[in-house]
């Protein structure tokens, strides 16, 4: 399967704008697997982040996860704020004790405006953005988190395989 839309102005993007790999993933705040593949994709980022652009979009399971939407909007909140990634690794790091309070503590510990990040968490637009990533996954063929494109080819794996890859090319 192929990524659906491709990446645009309204995607997350970190590392190198023009580098010849672009790295999606879809994933959500609540999933174990995700949380499981942060810290590898950190370090990879750490190591190889000149040679990548990495993607982050959300895929909320949100039958099954409380706070995935939650995390997700939170995440966007502090985009607005321009911290969307300092938000993004926070939420990870502190994923089995996620709760509304949470996100507004880390708001506070990133210096963010507490009262506009309120007000976006309740933001329309945001949540369309969350759902529009939903879509653009479901569109490409995403069914479960963590959920990996390469160069906008859906890629059959986890994280440790795609950091093995990447490190034998």
């Amino acid at each position: 399967m192929s990524l659906k839309p491709k990446v645009n102005d309204k995607d997350h993007i970190q590392g190198n704008g023009n580098a010849e790999v672009t790295i999606v993933e879809y994933g959500d705040y609540q999933c174990p697997h995700c949380g499981a593949a942060h810290p590898i994709l950190k370090k990879m980022m750490a190591e190889l982040g000149s040679q990548i652009r990495f993607v982050f979009r959300n895929f909320p399971l949100s039958e099954m996860h409380e706070y995935a939407r939650p995390a997700a909007l939170a995440a966007e909140a502090a985009g607005q704020q321009g911290k969307f990634w300092e938000m993004h690794d926070a939420i990870y790091e502190n994923q089995l004790n996620l709760s509304t309070r949470l996100f507004i503590d880390l708001a506070e510990q990133l210096g963010l405006d507490v009262g506009n990040f309120k007000s976006a968490m309740q933001d329309q637009s945001l949540d369309e953005k969350v759902e529009g990533d939903f879509e653009s996954g479901m569109m490409s063929g995403v069914n479960g988190t963590p959920t990996f494109f390469v160069n906008g080819e859906k890629f059959d794996g986890g994280a440790e395989d795609l950091v093995r890859i990447l490190y034998e090319n």
